[in-house]
């Protein structure tokens, strides 16, 4: 009796996952990949909230130079006011704009620092300057936040020369940017070679925040001579 040889067969294939699976296995991990996501940031976003907090308490000295110790105010109806004392409740869920003023040691009001923003090469640059009312005179400015160009437009924060405009640049009227060695008038800046679209940036800033806060400032030292007399 002749043994049968088996005939070879084909192989079985697994069958495909159904299109229930698919989604439900996408959906599993675009569920846990959120919930890590969310809870990243819900665990960074004091700590940020906290650096950025201290980062501009740092500058506000550094603008203001002589300050020992400043006061938050805010703008409501015109008039700068302290901040209420309900704040960090959650009742106050829009904060109104806020100014720094500078004090001595000895309590005398030297100064405000104040903090604005304007769009420059890359995105937003947000920075703060000191003002000085009474001179009419911004004595000093730093980049909070900026985006600019590496080599570039980052120099409005690195570049010595630039910085040094601001140590006494005066106001009225107000600042215009010149190019790098024309600066022959108090209320000039020197533009940064190669990075002149961030230079303006910051000279419009510059504007916003006097344009913003000039008025109220004058307003409420009218009323603290106002309350010495």
């Amino acid at each position: 009796m002749n043994e049968q040889v088996p005939q070879p067969t084909p192989l079985d294939l697994e069958p495909e996952p159904s299109s229930f699976k698919l989604i439900f296995t996408l959906g599993l991990v675009g569920l846990l990949s959120g919930l890590i996501l969310a809870g990243a940031y819900l665990y960074t976003l004091p700590i940020i909230e906290a650096n950025k907090a201290a980062a501009l308490q740092r500058a506000v000295y550094e603008v203001l130079p002589g300050c020992a110790e400043f006061q938050t105010l805010e703008l409501r109806d015109g008039r700068l006011l302290p901040p209420p004392e309900t704040e960090g409740s959650g009742e106050q869920s829009d904060p109104a704009p806020r100014i720094f003023a500078g004090f001595t040691a000895d309590g005398q009001l030297i100064g405000f620092a104040i903090q604005a923003q304007q769009a420059g090469f890359q995105d937003q640059i947000v920075g703060i300057f000191g003002y000085r009312p009474e001179q009419q005179l911004i004595v000093g400015f730093e980049v909070l936040e900026s985006k600019e160009t590496p080599g570039l437009g980052d120099k409005i924060m690195k570049d010595p020369a630039f910085i040094a405009n601001f140590s006494a640049l005066a106001v009225e009227p107000l600042p215009k940017l010149v190019k790098k060695g024309e600066k022959a008038q108090p209320h000039q800046v020197e533009a940064i070679t190669g990075a002149t679209i961030s230079s303006r940036a910051v000279v419009r800033l510059l504007e916003n925040g006097l344009d913003q806060w000039r008025e109220p400032i004058r307003n409420y030292l009218s009323t603290q001579n106002a309350k010495d007399e």
